[in-house]
């Protein structure tokens, strides 16, 4: 995994206000990585409230409030798709779940965040599921039975950066937030916003002109 995929990951929870730690410092390439070496990294959030209700299983930016603290698997296979039989076929993606895994974890968060116990989440980061059923729904079943308790698709982040990220300020402390700052400086990205704006915009130019082709004939 490339540092460029993490650093996004990192500044998405960070940007929605949470402390992350990275788990380790180097790569495995020569061999299969063990269970603890399937996390790539620890988050906390330090204004969760007891009162909170679960998070969704689709963990927009939205839906982190909810989160008090987790262990993140990030995949950043950006050509693939998590289909059912991908996710049958690679067992290596469902590595950091292990009960020895999640526990050593849980020692690493601050040590007054309460009862660890059962309140540390695991989410996995991907590039996307399916969008057809049955597909979709049988990948997130499987995800799910294997305990997986939230996922983040890269695209989400992505879009939550790019709205949140400012032309007008200097991000010289993040390589990836600075490079979307200047993408956007030179309108080669813009807010979700606004490319909302210009779809439906455009959806309502093609109306008018299916309705201006009966008057013309």
């Amino acid at each position: 995994m490339s540092a460029i995929d993490e650093g996004i990951v990192r500044e998405f929870f960070e940007q929605n206000g949470f402390f992350v730690r990275q788990v380790r410092k180097y790569q495995v390439q020569a061999r299969r990585k063990t269970g603890d070496e399937e996390v790539d990294l620890l988050v906390h959030n330090p204004a969760w409230r007891k009162t909170s209700r679960k998070p969704d299983f689709f963990l927009f930016s939205t839906e982190l409030q909810f989160v008090h603290q987790a262990v993140v698997a990030v995949k950043p296979w950006h050509t693939e798709v998590f289909t059912p039989a991908m996710l049958k076929g690679s067992p290596e993606i469902f590595g950091f779940l292990e009960q020895n895994v999640v526990k050593q974890a849980s020692r690493l968060f601050p040590p007054d965040a309460g009862d660890l116990g059962g309140d540390v989440a695991k989410i996995l980061v991907l590039p996307a599921l399916p969008t057809a059923e049955p597909f979709r729904s049988q990948s997130v079943a499987l995800l799910k039975e294997r305990g997986v308790d939230g996922i983040i698709s890269f695209r989400s982040m992505l879009l939550d950066l790019i709205e949140k990220i400012e032309a007008n300020r200097n991000y010289g402390k993040s390589d990836t937030l600075q490079v979307i700052r200047i993408l956007k400086i030179y309108d080669l990205l813009k807010d979700a916003q606004l490319d909302l704006l210009s779809d439906r915009m455009q959806s309502a130019r093609r109306a008018r002109a299916a309705q201006a082709e009966p008057a013309r004939e």
